[in-house]
């Protein structure tokens, strides 16, 4: 035996087990019995509503003068299928705007301190806490990089007495070789417990690959959280977020609001800034009225692992694939099903909390068609037994966020008939009213409001490169948002159109690698886009002033090759970067984590 060898004996690839019962939850019948929450804000009930109802005037309003204008003229088939998709279109809009308003006035009021340090601990953890990342076919150098990072900046806060590392891998069996490698030389040298597992079958996905940990794992340790492959947290927010749940004992999952990181296309450095910019405000009207009902992000997440057990066993839905089958947007009917338990749900604004972003458009899309998916089953849920009614809203939210797209697409269409058969467009009666201001309001004022906070502190100008380059970056931000906007709709609305087909998402692995993507290589996604496009430019031959409102959909929709290729691109990430474009804060990662590229 080497010398090496004797000193850096193999460690063992996973603890002794520790077995939690993990039972399956019924949805109907009596709910089960619940514990007090402990942590619930005062006032609650009064902010909920305040944000409905504000919500609801200015969705009636709108709708008010739409209605007068349809008074004046005979009503068609086409003017009622107007009205009806127009209302809670504008409600959607409506609830986005009052929610980001409500946000800005807390920043910018400091009511609210935005993200924030984690508290440091009052004293040593007392309970055991277990980091998982469960991961399937990722980069393995990428993958376990950001492993060493952690566990280096866990021991560096203090954390490693009380805090074990596991990789659960989901991977094929190829790629599973390259990980336990990958792990097998990290774990001789880490500062902290670093654990490995491979499930040979990957059922339930990643719900699947928690909750086979939770069985075999969870009575040895108070808390677990839960990351994705792309995570990555430093070591004062993880030990901070374990001392806040040993504090608060009826609290059963504290999520944090990831920041992007590792940006390097031209579309994640775009994002980063749109996360940075405008995100705090949309998270703080959020956390004002979500309270002790917040959501589950399914990640960079400490969950209470008894409680976790005691209420998230996962039923299989009845009927087929694409709604029926496992649950696929787990983590936000968790949050809810914690909270019928009684276990509090809260969210908080911390440093240290990121995540990497789809490369392209394209990788967002396929990102974003899984979640249709699963928050598409969120409506046959609704009707779970037991949930708390803000609960029931999150899960309405989230399925609704993707109705919308072919809501504006048939609303579109709508007006663009109108336009062919009767020369008039009922939406163009409206244009030149209030309303139109309203709306360009709804659309834009959060982006505004960003606008405005950023500029609002000194030291925050400074982190996102000065004033100049903060305008500089919102002033490209809104054509490039005006443009991706139509696109999006089109892409939700045909997996929608899958869906309906009885075709599923899938479940491939996420590409995170930059790399530049032909225009020529785009367009067989993007026909139906393109004759859109088409078809809306013709609309100037029935009326120039209708073709004029439309032109910004239409050149979203006609671009949408160059626009996915160009952004795809790293090197015009980098030259954006150099101009002064895109520029955010620093990543808050600890003196001991190694800083991203950003």
């Amino acid at each position: 035996m080497s010398a090496n060898h004797a000193i850096n004996p193999a460690p063992p690839m996973l603890p002794p087990e520790a077995a939690l019962d993990m039972p399956i939850q019924r949805l109907d019948g009596p709910p089960p019995a619940a514990i007090e929450v402990k942590t619930q804000p005062h006032g609650l009930l009064i902010k909920r509503l305040l944000l409905i109802a504000l919500t609801a005037v200015l969705a009636l309003a709108a709708s008010t003068q739409l209605r007068m204008v349809l008074a004046r003229e005979q009503v068609n088939a086409l003017d009622i299928v107007l009205l009806v998709m127009f209302v809670p279109l504008f409600g959607w809009i409506s609830f986005g705007f009052v929610n980001s308003a409500i946000g800005f006035y807390k920043l910018i009021s400091g009511d609210h301190p935005g993200f924030t340090p984690v508290p440091s601990p009052a004293q040593p953890l007392r309970h055991r806490v277990a980091v998982l990342m469960p991961i399937y076919n990722e980069d393995v150098d990428a993958t376990f990089g950001r492993v060493r990072t952690m566990a280096r900046s866990i021991a560096a806060a203090g954390g490693a007495a009380w805090i074990d590392f596991f990789v659960l891998s989901d991977s094929s069996e190829d790629n599973g070789e390259r990980e336990q490698a990958a792990w097998l030389a990290l774990a001789r040298e880490a500062p902290i417990a670093v654990y490995y597992r491979r499930r040979e079958h990957n059922t339930a996905r990643k719900p699947g690959n928690i909750a086979d940990w939770v069985r075999r794992f969870g009575a040895a340790y108070e808390c677990m959280l839960v990351l994705d492959a792309d995570s990555l947290m430093s070591g004062d927010a993880i030990v901070g977020m374990a001392s806040i749940m040993e504090e608060r004992p009826s609290i059963g999952l504290l999520q944090t609001v990831p920041m992007i990181t590792n940006a390097r296309t031209l579309f994640q450095r775009w994002m980063q800034f749109a996360s940075e910019a405008y995100g705090p405000i949309a998270t703080a009207g959020l956390l004002w009225w979500s309270g002790s009902e917040a959501n589950f992000w399914g990640h960079n997440a400490i969950v209470r692992t008894r409680a976790f057990a005691q209420s998230c066993g996962l039923p299989e839905l009845p009927g087929k694939h694409p709604l029926g089958g496992h649950i696929q947007s787990h983590d936000m009917f968790e949050s809810a099903l914690l909270r019928r338990r009684g276990w509090a749900v809260h969210m908080v604004m911390i440093d240290g909390s990121y995540e990497e972003f789809p490369p392209s458009i394209i990788d967002y899309a396929k990102r974003d068609k899984r979640w249709m998916q699963g928050n598409l089953q969120h409506l046959r849920l609704l009707g779970t037994s037991g949930l708390h009614w803000a609960s029931r809203l999150h899960l309405l939210l989230g399925a609704s966020a993707y109705l919308t797209s072919p809501g504006w697409l048939l609303l579109l269409l709508t007006s663009a008939l109108q336009v062919i058969f009767s020369r008039e467009a009922t939406l163009m009666g409206i244009s030149t009213s209030w309303v139109l201001w309203l709306t360009l309001l709804l659309l834009f004022g959060p982006k505004l409001m960003g606008l405005t906070w950023m500029l609002s502190s000194a030291a925050r100008r400074r982190s996102f490169g000065g004033a100049a380059r903060i305008v500089r970056s919102v002033a490209l931000d809104i054509p490039l948002a005006m443009l991706m906007a139509p696109v999006i709709m089109m892409t939700q609305t045909k997996s929608l159109l899958a869906m309906a087909l009885g075709i599923p998402s899938g479940w491939s692995a996420q590409v995170r690698e930059a790399r530049r993507i032909p225009v020529l290589s785009t367009l067989a996604d993007l026909r139906e886009h393109l004759v859109l496009g088409l078809a809306f430019a013709a609309l100037a031959w029935f009326d120039p002033v209708v073709g004029l409102w439309f032109s910004p959909i239409t050149l979203g929709l006609l671009s949408s090759p160059w626009l996915i290729s160009w952004t795809s691109s790293e090197r015009l990430g980098t030259l954006a970067h150099a101009l002064g474009f895109f520029w955010v804060p620093a990543p808050q990662l600890g003196e001991e984590t190694p800083e991203p590229d950003s």
